[in-house]
Order: structure tokens, then sequence, then C-alpha cells
């Protein structure tokens, strides 16, 4: 095997370094992109995707894992599959002085698949996933509300999940930047989701014409 480190260049090295000396760039990238969707991959397989030497693919593989980049495998399920029909983001306002125990507490709950800790109005955000909402209504109310940590709650029934990724990558493509200025074919205005914006500068003549006096409608004698 070659001094693979010896042939990184500049530009390679700014996504970030790994720590047995090899510079994480695009080919590791890469290896991570197809490990995303393929995790159970040969690495024959995995070196013929990459474009590298099967010798190069194992070691840039074994350095991922040994610098903790891959921090380890796991199946991913289809949770309505087995019977976990609801997902649900819970919303909780802690104590500050009972942290220790709200994590604690988290830790003892099977239906929490994550929690992160946010700014906000809220301290924390779980989500759960449970058979269904009558679950949602036990787990929060019987069970939540009478955590001495917990000061309220919020709940949210989530209706869909329209994306879920193992895990993002810097080297993701990213969609083109827009234009400044409106949409053409459509001064002033511009489309967010089903909104419809106008900016005042642009749009005033516009709400000036349609306000014309032969235009208002006129008081009945």
């Amino acid at each position: 095997m070659g001094d693979i480190s010896s042939r990184e260049s500049s530009d390679d090295r700014r996504a970030g370094r790994i720590g047995i000396g090899l510079a994480l760039d695009s080919v590791h990238l890469k290896i991570l992109g197809v490990l995303r969707t393929h995790g159970r991959i040969s690495v024959a397989a995995l070196a013929e995707r990459v474009g590298v030497s099967r010798a190069s693919a194992y070691t840039r593989f074994e350095a991922l894992r040994a610098d903790g980049v891959i921090s380890g495998f796991a199946a991913r399920i289809d949770p309505a599959r087995v019977g976990l029909d609801i997902c649900a983001l819970v919303f909780v306002t802690v104590r500050q002085d009972m942290w220790h125990q709200f994590r604690a507490t988290l830790a003892q709950m099977p239906e929490v698949e994550y929690c992160a800790i946010t700014t906000g109005q809220h301290d924390a955000m779980i989500q759960i996933r449970v058979p269904d909402v009558g679950a949602v209504h036990r787990l929060v109310t019987e069970r939540l509300a009478n955590v001495p940590a917990v000061r309220a709650t919020e709940t949210v029934i989530i209706l869909d999940e329209v994306l879920r990724r193992p895990y993002v990558l810097p080297s993701d493509p990213r969609p083109p930047e827009p234009a400044h200025g409106a949409p053409a074919g459509s001064p002033g205005a511009g489309q967010f989701g089903m909104t419809r914006f106008i900016r005042a500068a642009d749009g005033r003549a516009d709400l000036q014409r349609d306000a014309r006096p032969e235009d208002r409608p006129t008081a009945r004698e």
C-alpha cells in the first residue's frame, strides 16, 4: 500500500482531519456517501463505487473507523411495520436545578427515540414512537407530568415523515442560490410555499393602481 496521506491536496484537507494522519478528503466523503445507503457493501464493491483500489478503500474505511468518524453500524427499520404507527414531538420545559433527574428519567423510557436540548421557549425536544395516540396521551399526562423535573410540555403529532436521512455530509450537493430580486414574470412578488409575498416598494404602485377612484365601489343612494 502506498502512502495515501502524501498525495492529499490542499483542497482535500479543507473538509477536516482524522486523527491517524490521513486527511479527510473527497474520497473519504465518497465512502461515507456510499455507506449511507449501502452499509453492508463489500470492500471490493465499495472500492469500485468510489473509484479507488481495494487496498485504498480498505485503508480509508479502517481509518474512518479508527478515528471515530464511523461510530458504528445498525439496521434501519420501518417503525410502522413493527407496530409503532405514531410519531410525536414533545417539547419540555425543565426545572433548571433538576436536569440530572430529567436525563435519568428519559433513559428509562423506551418510547423515546431521540432527545435534544434546545434554545427557545422550551428546554428540550423529545421524539417518541408509540402504537397509537392513546399511548402518546398516557406518556405525556401520566408519566412525564409526574416527573418532578418537568414543569410543562407541549405535544405535536407528526402526520407524515417527509424526509429522514441517516446523516448528512458537507459534500452533499447544495441547491443554487436564488437570484436577488423578484422572480421573472412577477415583479415585486415571490413564492414561499403556498404564500405570495409582495415587497412594499415594488408592490406599492400595483396597490395604488388597484385602489383608483374609478375602481372603488360607490355608495348606493
